[in-house]
């Protein structure tokens, strides 16, 4: 398999393109720090979509400002007829109750496949009852919909952590579906046997954090990601041919420069992007063209 990422600027807003039914093929669009919109199979997911400003709330006083640097690219109004949300941990820019409530209420079918050790927290945030709710562990699958299939690998943030009963508190997920598989590490930084992990998925195409870490913010309790040269050299031992770089551009305090981003993609020897507002991506495999 040989996966092309066609990258297409589009004009107007995301909200009209997701008023529509997913279109065939697999298309993704960003929607900042960590979150992403899939299409694939007919089907339309949401994972780690963060569109409030629930944490600018969270940490008005605070020394580290959570002010966006740009607003949500849409409400969760405004996210179409989503088939799956899937969050990848507890943190509330990836597990937000100001987009996940929202989702909730006005989609009664709409389930969310979060890790096992969060699960009470995520019922709690989305404001549902357990059973619209898709546990996973670390080493775990699940068929959350008819042609869809999760796996769920370990994440570092920084470290692999794990609750009381050894369930990891951060999870990275293979969704296979419509012929490709999309690798979302979640927050992750490198461990051991983590390139093992990810080629046993086989993913086209993964979805890397680049904001990388730094001593100081670990000191002020906020656990970084991969360095960008990290997450390419991932994709070179597990053998992923395409990446989209992101993570970064939300928050002033942790963030990376997008020229810096560009530079090093443009010389990486996997089909390398930055997500981008405005842009869609298709992935294109050699039975599809």
């Amino acid at each position: 398999m040989t996966p092309r990422l066609i990258e297409e600027s589009f004009e107007g807003r995301l909200a009209d393109r997701l008023a529509r039914p997913p279109a065939a093929g697999v298309r993704l669009y960003w929607l900042g720090q960590a979150g992403f919109v899939v299409e694939a199979g007919g089907l339309r997911m949401a994972i780690d979509p963060y569109l409030s400003d629930t944490l600018a709330a969270k940490y008005a006083s605070s020394a580290y400002s959570h002010e966006r640097l740009s607003p949500p690219p849409a409400t969760p109004d405004e996210l179409g007829a989503l088939d799956l949300v899937l969050c990848t941990h507890h943190h509330t820019d990836h597990m937000d109750p100001g987009t996940l409530a929202p989702l909730a209420r006005r989609l009664p079918r709409l389930r969310f496949v979060v890790p096992a050790a969060s699960a009470a927290l995520a019922a709690e945030r989305a404001q549902v009852e357990a059973g619209r709710l898709v546990p996973l562990d670390a080493g775990q699958t699940a068929e959350p919909l008819p042609g869809l299939r999760v796996a769920a690998l370990p994440a570092a943030h920084e470290t692999v952590e794990r609750d009381e009963l050894g369930r990891c508190r951060f999870l990275g997920y293979a969704i296979a579906c419509d012929g490709a598989t999309i690798f979302h590490s979640g927050d992750c930084a490198p461990y051991p046997g983590q390139a093992g992990d990810v080629a046993r998925v086989a993913p086209a195409l993964a979805l890397l954090p680049v904001n990388g870490r730094s001593e100081t913010l670990r000191r002020a309790g906020f656990a970084g990601n991969f360095h960008l040269e990290e997450a390419i050299a991932l994709c070179i031992e597990a053998r992923v041919p395409a990446m989209i770089a992101h993570h970064y551009g939300m928050f002033a305090f942790n963030t990376a420069d997008p020229a810096a981003i560009d530079t090093a993609l443009a010389a990486a020897p996997v089909a390398a992007r930055r997500g981008k507002a405005n842009v869609v991506w298709t992935l294109l495999l050699d039975q599809a063209e």
